[in-house]
């Protein structure tokens, strides 16, 4: 059975507005943006050798495994473990100043065309990751995207990162940001589209009208299939081109929705215990 083609965004109707969702690594960059940084990491003093290998070991295991909830349990804690004592503001300046020369050409050509013809179309882009906040947001920031959601640590007494992950968004954790978007802003969820490579983002393409499945894994492929979404092939990494152009205003990341994500993630809690 042969992938169906993509129809490609439609014109949003009336006055519903609409968003497209966006997985991060092996969706519009080639790579990890966790991984893209180590080296930085590294040499700031962030990240020991150990600590580097120890995380490759973990992601590797994760890539390789059928992506159940005993591995992502597994990267969350190898990532709030090595993340310990960080200080969030150098973070962020180190993924800033290396953005130009780590994340820029691997960001895919079709997924930068992809980007400006939602762009074109009015839809709000959102950069939906895994990934730490304080890292998700400068790459938000240069691919033009209005939001971004991230996985949130919980700080110490002097403001570094405690040890402990505050909100996972991964798996189910990155349905409930849309969620939370869409009762923020007013996102028509029927009428939106979401794209992602895996498996674990299932319940993040359930979420919307228009799914796609971008680069997928075995699992996610199979899914695309049976449900006749379409399936798409990004190949070729492209240093940015400056076509996008964000809306008016600051980006705004999922942090300061937190009321409406906390809430979001109390129903799905209660949802699925029932």
């Amino acid at each position: 059975m042969s992938a169906p083609r993509r129809q490609g965004p439609r014109p949003p109707h009336r006055r519903r507005r609409v968003a497209a969702f966006f997985d991060l690594d092996k969706t519009i960059i080639a790579t990890s943006s966790v991984f893209a940084f180590n080296k930085s990491f590294l040499d700031e003093g962030l990240l020991s050798r150990r600590s580097v290998i120890d995380l490759a070991y973990t992601q590797l295991a994760f890539s390789l495994s059928d992506a159940d909830d005993e591995q992502m349990n597994k990267v969350r804690q190898a990532m709030a473990t090595a993340t310990k004592g960080w200080e969030p503001e150098k973070v962020e300046r180190i993924v800033t100043e290396g953005l130009t020369d780590t994340v820029s050409p691997t960001v895919y050509l079709e997924a930068q065309e992809l980007l400006a013809e939602h762009r074109a179309l009015g839809h709000d882009l959102v950069i939906v990751s895994a990934s730490g906040e304080e890292l998700i947001a400068p790459i938000a920031r240069m691919l033009g995207a209005d939001h971004y959601a991230g996985t949130r640590m919980n700080r110490d007494e002097n403001g570094r990162y405690g040890g402990e992950i505050e909100f996972y968004c991964q798996g189910p954790g990155k349905a409930v940001a849309i969620r939370a978007f869409a009762e923020r802003y007013g996102y028509d969820l029927d009428s939106s589209y979401a794209y992602s490579d895996s498996s674990t983002d299932l319940p993040m393409l359930e979420e919307v009208g228009h799914p796609s499945a971008v680069n997928p894994d075995r699992v996610l492929r199979r899914e695309a299939l049976e449900r006749g979404w379409p399936i798409l092939t990004f190949s070729n990494p492209t240093p940015l081109l400056p076509t996008l152009e964000r809306a008016t205003g600051p980006i705004v990341g999922a942090g300061a929705i937190a009321v409406a994500t906390v809430a979001a993630a109390l129903a799905f809690a209660r949802a699925a215990r029932k």
